[in-house]
């Protein structure tokens, strides 16, 4: 097997990296900032316009028909680049369930404005009392001649101040069991009864929301497959989101790289850091830990360039990926010691502030997504096919 990217596909990561180097100069940015936000949104906008967004979309639905190896290398650029997907909900996950199990309607009506940056899709799965058992999810939805009436509450939702849809998890049969009875609905934010209470992590920034609904009503003609089957969609969305795993391993890599710099700048008693056996040999074998992560994303990819729908395969390519970047964060707060410690912004920060912050924010990638003792029972189940206890 030829790991190798083709020649046409490395000369499209360097048009790309050509695009994004005059493009995109913020290197380091906060998307609650309104400034940053519409340079990021002027930069999406023009990706969509070439196409380049959902690239392997076709191109009735806005896409350039383009290979997955094509949008895996966009992707990699774009994280390398520190460049953000604004609607990485619509792009990555409500986008592909749509293709897999909506109407052609529905197809028609919400792929194109997700490829052409016309719109920022939020997620309406969580709630207080089921995050990772999903399934147990009480937010109501109940008919009322062409609508549903929606009730309750989501949590963790990201940037839901932004959303202009939000794709929702709903109970429609509240008396079957509960891996049955849910619908899966497609929600425009502005709809009567909407609201949202940002929620403050421990990073210090108001990355997710709650959000409530009160007698919001829904077109029947949003719901996604079949009602009452919603789960069996969700089980679709959720695995395209576990498959969008690439774009975080670019970004650990250059977290990793960064720390490599770091120990080659910096000495102790005449000599480098990295010369110090210990810490280069622990960067060592961190770096072969990102090939194999980057090694199971590019399988996820290429399994859908054959229109197989990856399952415990993302799974472990996000748990995997996941824990490497909780132990990178760790390793680097190490390495720098104490001025690890200050964030952005502090005089005396080293990297400034970026290991302080990856040791809180990793805190959550092995939670979101599906908790990783969740990804360790799909593995065991759909991979090794061992009994449920």
């Amino acid at each position: 097997m030829d790991f190798r990217f083709s020649e046409e596909e490395e000369a499209f990561r360097k048009e790309v990296r050509d695009f994004l180097r005059k493009e995109w100069t913020l290197a380091d940015y906060d998307l609650d900032t309104p400034e940053h936000w519409n340079a990021a949104k002027e930069l999406e906008k023009k990706l969509g316009a070439k196409g380049w967004l959902c690239m392997a979309w076709p191109k009735e639905y806005g896409g350039l028909g383009a290979s997955h190896m094509h949008q895996l290398v966009f992707q990699e650029e774009m994280a390398s680049a520190h460049a953000p997907i604004l609607d990485g909900q619509g792009v990555y996950m409500v986008g592909p369930c749509l293709m897999f199990q909506g109407t052609e309607e529905q197809r028609q009506r919400f792929l194109p404005p997700i490829a052409h940056s016309e719109v920022v899709w939020v997620q309406g799965f969580s709630e207080p009392n089921a995050g990772s058992d999903l399934a147990s999810l009480q937010t109501r939805a109940v008919v009322d001649g062409d609508d549903y009436v929606v009730n309750g509450q989501k949590t963790w939702t990201t940037r839901a101040h932004r959303g202009d849809w939000i794709h929702l998890m709903v109970r429609t049969d509240p008396k079957a069991p509960k891996h049955r009875g849910i619908s899966y609905l497609l929600v425009d934010m502005r709809s009567p009864g909407i609201s949202i209470n940002p929620i403050v992590n421990m990073t210090g920034r108001a990355d997710y929301y709650e959000v409530y609904f009160d007698s919001v009503r829904v077109p029947k003609s949003n719901r996604v497959g079949q009602e009452n089957q919603g789960w069996y969609v969700a089980l679709t969305t959720l695995a395209f989101e576990r498959s969008a795993i690439g774009a975080y391993v670019a970004q650990t890599r250059q977290v990793l790289q960064d720390l490599v710099q770091f120990a080659r700048e910096t000495k102790r008693n005449g000599q480098s850091l990295i010369e110090d056996p210990l810490i280069g040999g622990k960067l060592a074998e961190l770096t072969i830990e990102i090939e194999v992560a980057q090694l199971l994303s590019h399988r996820i990819v290429w399994m859908a360039s054959r229109g197989l729908m990856p399952n415990y395969e993302a799974s472990v390519a996000k748990t995997f990926t996941t824990e490497l970047q909780q132990r990178i964060a760790n390793f680097g707060m190490h390495l720098l010691g104490l001025y690890g410690q200050l964030a952005e912004g502090s005089k005396w920060a080293a990297l400034e502030g970026l290991i302080q912050f990856q040791y809180l924010w990793t805190v959550g990638v092995t939670i979101y997504a599906g908790s990783n003792e969740i990804q360790r029972n799909i593995i065991a189940t759909r991979g090794l096919d061992l009994p449920r206890g």
